[in-house]
């Protein structure tokens, strides 16, 4: 037992032995002071019922009944309305405390199983905040092994890119060290130069991807930008036999890096001239769409694409083209979703290709 129910325990029994001594010292002709007394014997019930329970309760009024019927039996004996009105009171004590215990044990159980409840629902929510802050933790290590991953990628895919052209020209500078004539030179050296301007292609164009540049935004015009590049595009357009449309649509002015923008219409623009074989139409349309932001398509008539190599198309280094060095549509894509758009293809082998550009107003 606890040294607080002791000490609750002996409280409780000393204020009996006190109230019952009141009565036994205390003359009869005081019979407010008995019924006083009488009253007095409530507290320690009630406390016992509150303290200890049902068994508490009815432990302390038994206790009561044995010191008080004593009195009631010797001293008030000749007084037999007084006396069964004292035991009606012995009875009522039981009851009380009977009640009182049972109510209050009740009570207890109920609080403990809150309790109990309260504990379980912290240990829950301890569980549920590890297990929280454990896959936070894997999620940025899964996070981190993605980029560390798509380095590596992007590394082995560079490294490869790069091989080629270094081993063209660690070639031909070993053919021009073992050929003491000079009959082939002019011809190594141009070997030379384009595998030079190949390798120096694929490290601007790699460095363009990975490294932001800071946007210059300002008011523009698409549909004249695009008249731009249809323009400075006619010519290579000629001479692969294809003819350029541009139909534009009456567009509000763009809050935009014009550059950027250049740039990317012009990889989508070349790439669709390239795709296109002789005789073939390459058409630009501009739209303002329901939603408010100005759709750009391009579309050929060239070959398609494969479902296979439309899944990979914008993936850095992919390409179909031999000499292509695939960064260019990933580029492009990063332009578009730089200036808060999007860039959409869509493609069906042997009936051409479509490129959806749409951009906000504001990016």
């Amino acid at each position: 037992m606890r040294r607080t129910d002791l000490f609750r325990g002996a409280t409780l029994f000393a204020c009996v032995v006190a109230i019952s001594l009141l009565h036994y010292l205390t003359p009869l002709r005081l019979a407010v002071l008995h019924d006083i007394f009488q009253r007095l014997y409530y507290i320690p019930i009630i406390l016992s019922a509150f303290w200890f329970g049902f068994r508490g309760g009815i432990g302390c009024a038994i206790l009561v009944t044995i010191a008080y019927a004593p009195h009631i039996l010797f001293q008030w004996g000749g007084h037999i309305a007084m006396e069964m009105e004292k035991y009606l009171e012995v009875i009522l004590y039981n009851v009380v405390g009977g009640i009182t215990g049972f109510l209050s044990q009740q009570d207890r159980f109920r609080r403990e199983e809150l309790e109990r409840s309260a504990k379980g629902l912290e240990d829950s929510y301890r569980q549920l905040k590890e297990q929280s802050e454990l896959i936070i933790r894997i999620e940025e290590q899964l996070r981190r092994a993605e980029r560390l991953s798509a380095l590596g990628e992007l590394s082995a895919i560079l490294a490869h890119e790069i091989r080629n052209p270094l081993a063209s020209i660690r070639g031909t500078a070993e053919i021009l060290m073992e050929d003491g004539s000079t009959a082939n030179r002019h011809e190594f050296l141009e070997i030379l130069v384009k595998e030079s301007d190949r390798l120096n292609r694929v490290v601007e164009d790699f460095l363009r991807m990975a490294r932001p540049e800071p946007a210059d935004k300002r008011e523009c015009d698409l549909n004249e930008e695009l008249a731009n590049i249809v323009t400075l595009l006619s010519a290579q357009a000629l001479t692969g036999g294809v003819t350029l449309e541009l139909e534009r649509s009456a567009l509000p002015q763009v809050v935009a890096d014009p550059g950027k923008l250049h740039q990317a219409f012009m990889n989508i623009l070349l790439n669709a001239i390239q795709a296109s074989s002789h005789g073939g139409k390459v058409r630009v349309a501009t739209n303002l769409g329901r939603d408010g932001r100005i759709e750009i398509r391009f579309t050929d008539e060239g070959s398609g694409i494969s479902a296979e190599a439309l899944a990979k198309i914008f993936e850095p280094f992919f390409t179909t083209k031999g000499s292509g060095t695939g960064l260019g549509l990933s580029i492009t894509k990063k332009i578009i979703e730089g200036h808060g758009g999007t860039l959409e293809v869509q493609s069906e082998p042997g009936r051409g290709t479509t490129f959806l550009v749409a951009l906000p107003l504001s990016a």
